[in-house]
């Protein structure tokens, strides 16, 4: 039982740095994006290619700037005008986006599967409760932890951070106050993008790489989203441990009802507190 904690651990940490990004984008944009899980997927593959060359660590690195840029651009020609527009809308153009950057990325790389190596660092098991558990799945905790605490820290103790919770709240009363509420907006999608693509290359090296990879995953992260609260990190953080663990006893003791249960733990979630967890707060 103890490696199947950990195991909800590992995936819950993954899920928190995915819908970390996702948290953000919606409480500045107040877009719900669709694509989110092509960003994960781009990111792994991003990450893949760069790693080819100098390693997992620079894999890590050329995804978030590259991530980081394209989820620049995006809020410039793209969510900034679905800002305002009927959350159809916003559902039809992102979910189109989706299906083109998976298209692309089958395009450039194939549609067959493909693996990335863990940092030789990182490599082996230790014993834990007389099983082995892979040394690099722990740093997957780890580095969720890091980037998770970094964030919150940044939001919290930097001016740009206050500048990002005020326009989260009140983007109008915050524009009056002289800040620039779409530069904001442009750096925390970039953020978020970031983010986005570094959990896919955090993700590679267990699991396999392939263009659907981000869709499979999305519905696991909106379910994280919407159990934290729409737009709130400390609820997304919470909520993504929740369904790690949900998720993996699940699939150990209820196997026949597994896939349900994530939804059925939101549906509880939401009767409760229909807010979520921690509301809207971001």
């Amino acid at each position: 039982m103890t490696i199947q904690i950990l195991n909800g651990l590992v995936y819950g940490s993954l899920l928190l740095v995915l819908a970390a990004g996702l948290a953000l984008i919606y409480g500045l944009r107040r877009v719900v994006n669709f694509a989110h899980g092509a960003f994960y997927m781009l990111g792994a593959y991003v990450g893949y290619a760069a790693a080819q060359a100098g390693g997992f660590w620079a894999g890590l690195a050329a995804s978030a700037v590259v991530l980081a840029l394209f989820g620049a651009v995006l809020d410039r020609l793209v969510f900034r005008a679905l800002q305002e527009r009927d959350p159809l809308v916003t559902v039809i153009v992102t979910f189109g986006l989706l299906l083109v950057i998976e298209d692309a990325v089958q395009w450039i790389w194939g549609a067959e599967g493909r693996s990335m190596d863990a940092p030789s660092l990182l490599a082996g098991s230790v014993a834990l409760g007389g099983d082995a558990f892979p040394v690099y799945r722990l740093a997957v905790i780890a580095m969720a932890a890091a980037l998770t605490a970094a964030l919150l820290a940044w939001l919290h103790r930097s001016r740009a951070g206050l500048f990002v919770r005020a326009a989260s709240l009140d983007p109008a009363i915050t524009a009056v106050q002289g800040v620039n509420t779409d530069a904001v907006a442009m750096l925390v999608t970039a953020l978020g993008a970031a983010l986005a693509g570094m959990s896919g290359v955090i993700a590679a090296p267990f699991l396999s790489l392939s263009p659907a990879m981000g869709g499979q995953i999305l519905v696991d992260c909106f379910v994280v989203v919407v159990v934290g609260g729409l737009g709130s990190l400390g609820g997304a953080a919470l909520a993504a441990l929740l369904l790690g663990q949900v998720q993996v006893l699940g699939a150990v003791l209820v196997p026949d009802i597994a896939a349900l249960i994530p939804f059925l733990t939101m549906a509880a979630v939401l009767l409760w507190r229909p807010t979520g967890l921690a509301g809207k707060r971001l």
